[in-house]
């Protein structure tokens, strides 16, 4: 089976969340947060809700679990390892599961395309929480770029496909 068979183009205009998350950054500033809207509908998906949080798990997890109408949960920021870099904690225990190779294509990418062995610092993770896709990345506007159009893009529609199987055949 070729990959444009096994890709379900069909869903278009998927209805994202934007998390931003950051002790210093606000809607003015950030780049990132903004970079992510644009390129979703740049791609004909939209964004329905956007958010800044501060670096702080529960407010991270409120905004995940508020987001009961998106398909696509898209955060940016704290996937580092210093103390406030807590996305990562706060995302994984929530995940239904875990897309693992999401992680592993971002760091390989990130070594191979723009930083080097810097990307080993790098704790970007996805996967699903309920029926809902979740992508989390660094927070640099360089990071967002490179997740955006070489792994979350290519690959959105599909995944939100693969999520809706079950509802498909009820």
């Amino acid at each position: 089976m070729s990959i444009n068979n096994h890709t379900n183009k069909s869903y278009t205009h998927i209805k994202c969340k934007v998390i931003t998350v950051s002790d210093t950054r606000t809607e003015a500033d950030d780049k990132s947060g903004k970079m992510i809207m644009q390129l979703l509908e740049d791609a004909g998906h939209y964004t329905a809700n956007y958010v800044i949080v501060k670096d702080e798990i529960m407010e991270i997890q409120t905004e995940i679990l508020k987001a009961t109408e998106a398909e696509a949960i898209i955060l940016n920021g704290g996937t580092g390892i210093s103390p406030r870099d807590v996305t990562i904690e706060a995302v994984k225990p929530l995940l239904t599961k875990e897309i693992s190779g999401f992680g592993e294509l971002f760091r390989m990418l990130s070594y191979t395309e723009d930083i080097g062995a810097a990307a080993m610092l790098s704790r970007a993770i996805a996967g699903t929480v309920g029926e809902c896709a979740v992508f989390a990345m660094p927070g640099s506007t360089g990071a967002v770029v490179l997740g955006m159009n070489k792994l979350i893009l290519p690959e959105l529609s599909h995944v939100v496909s693969e999520l809706n199987k079950k509802k498909q055949n009820m």
